[in-house]
């Protein structure tokens, strides 16, 4: 009889996998909780590089099943989605993904399906870092400051650098403006 594993994954420590082990269950399947391999990692990262998915790959044993609730939770590139099915396939384990109507991505049509779903979602992610490059460059042109805003003001940068002519450390300032040592020595035009 085959073995049951579950790979859920989340990008943020804010989210939490427990949503995707529910649709599992209500899909069926009978996932023992020895056989949920769950992480908190950016699906950018190959999966294969993955602390909880290299654990995953030791227990996987021809025969097994692995379930995912969607294609991205193996990755988010076709390449990687592609790489880590053709390993598994080589290995003997089928993979269910359920937002795929539980279609094995092992077999041919599953194969097809998983291609074209990969490709149209990382088409979609690269559409959404070009667009958010093109509005970071209008921001730049439109003379708009980006990141962070500036611990100091004007007159905290003209007080630390007061204080660093006159001999203070830069402990002291820092902790007197309530800062880090790194502000204190940019403001003072330090190396950091």
């Amino acid at each position: 009889m085959s073995r049951v594993f579950l790979y859920a994954r989340v990008s943020t420590a804010d989210q939490t996998t427990d949503n995707q082990l529910q649709e599992v269950k209500a899909a069926g399947f009978d996932v023992r909780p020895d056989r949920v391999v769950s992480e908190v990692i950016s699906g950018g990262q190959a999966a294969a590089l993955r602390p909880g998915f290299r654990r995953l790959l030791d227990k996987l044993e021809a025969g097994d099943v692995l379930v995912v609730t969607k294609l991205d939770r193996l990755g988010r590139s076709a390449v990687d989605v592609r790489t880590t099915v053709d390993d598994l396939e080589r290995r003997g384990v089928r993979i269910h993904c359920l937002a795929l109507g539980g279609a094995d991505l092992t077999s041919p049509a599953g194969k097809m399906v998983m291609q074209v779903l990969a490709a149209v979602a990382e088409f979609e992610l690269d559409l959404i870092r070009e667009r958010t490059h093109a509005g970071l460059e209008r921001a730049k042109a439109e003379g708009k400051r980006l990141g962070r805003p500036s611990a100091l003001d004007v007159a905290g940068v003209t007080q630390a650098r007061a204080r660093k002519a006159a001999g203070d450390s830069i402990s002291a300032i820092a902790r007197d403006l309530k800062v880090s040592r790194a502000t204190v020595l940019r403001a003072v035009g330090a190396v950091c």
